[in-house]
């Protein structure tokens, strides 16, 4: 599970715990702490939590910075975890900081809940939808915006992106990863979703896997579609598949929650999700949620189709976006792809 569900002594109610924490990704301080606090509260809301009773922040302040640049870049990053927690209707009211090597930012989610405010993450059936409410590409979009200062690694996918492409990709994944999972929690308990995940460093697969693995019933997940930042496909096959993004291994970092919902609810979630999901940053590609695939009866496992259907998605803010946003197809259409 994403989070340990600790039974209380005390009337039915039980303490729903996570703790996560990982290494910069991005070059703006204030969004890394976002991002960070995003990333911890997802692991509840993989769950159909909605609520946080109360947070903890970690962070390890590098060694290597000198006096300047920790005054500079420390508080943005507390006030970035700080602002993403409020957002999310808790506070932060402790934690830990040390001196280490590396900046390492996370923290620890708690709550204290009643069985019918989470959903136990066993319950697919054969019929059930797989819903992935981001896209893909994260990894990928801030390694290319790294390498727009490295030429030899530049050459590689220069043929395939501009690097104003790339620049707005990074700006996509950057605002993805620091949007809440929040909404896609809530619709969770709407749509009778039956178990859920979020998807982070395993990659698409991996964590479906992981899911695949914990269900009651003789279940396999089958993955036809894959939603990923406009371009990040093709640099991910310009460089050999370095990433192994359209094998669903590709690290995500705050990715979004990955949902086995009834047939006949599946649209209408992601209906919900575009309607009501703006995402951090304004409306575009976190705002929704894309049909990527089936549960079958299986092996408890989750595979990729051997030529899956990349659903390209732009940038918000870029012509693209305005214009799906204007004509992007119902989400049951979408479906006939399995049949």
């Amino acid at each position: 599970m994403d989070s340990c569900v600790i039974p209380l002594r005390h009337g039915g109610l039980s303490l729903v715990q996570t703790t996560d924490f990982f290494y910069p990704l991005v070059e703006d301080p204030y969004m890394m702490g976002r991002i960070a606090c995003a990333n911890v509260l997802s692991d509840l809301y993989a769950m159909g939590i909605t609520e946080c009773d109360n947070m903890l922040m970690l962070l390890s302040v590098s060694q290597k910075m000198n006096e300047k640049e920790r005054e500079r870049a420390m508080p943005l990053l507390m006030r970035g975890f700080r602002d993403a927690a409020e957002e999310g209707g808790t506070s932060v009211t402790g934690g830990q900081t040390v001196v280490n090597p590396w900046i390492i930012v996370g923290g620890v989610a708690s709550v204290v809940c009643q069985p019918s405010e989470f959903i136990m993450p066993d319950g697919a059936v054969p019929g059930d939808v797989l819903v992935l409410t981001k896209p893909l590409g994260t990894q990928v979009a801030v390694n290319a915006h790294q390498w727009l200062d490295q030429p030899e690694r530049w050459n590689k996918i220069k043929l395939v992106v501009s690097k104003e492409e790339v620049k707005e990709a990074y700006q996509e994944a950057m605002f993805s990863m620091a949007t809440l999972n929040r909404t896609a929690a809530g619709l969770m308990h709407k749509f009778q979703a039956h178990a859920g995940t979020d998807v982070t460093g395993f990659g698409l697969l991996g964590h479906a896997n992981n899911l695949a693995a914990q269900q009651r019933s003789e279940v396999s997940f089958v993955i036809h579609n894959l939603p990923i930042i406009a371009k990040m496909a093709a640099i991910s096959k310009a460089c050999g598949n370095l990433f192994n993004l359209i094998q669903g291994t590709s690290a995500e970092t705050s990715g979004g929650l990955l949902v086995c919902l009834p047939r006949e609810q599946a649209a209408k979630f992601c209906s919900e999700m575009k309607s009501q999901g703006s995402g951090f940053g304004g409306q575009g590609a976190a705002g929704g949620a894309w049909i990527i695939g089936i549960v079958e009866k299986g092996d408890r496992r989750a595979r990729i189709i051997d030529k899956p259907r990349i659903i390209e998605v732009p940038p918000r803010g870029s012509p693209a976006a305005n214009q799906d946003n204007k004509s992007n197809p119902e989400p049951e259409l979408q479906l006939g792809c399995y049949y």
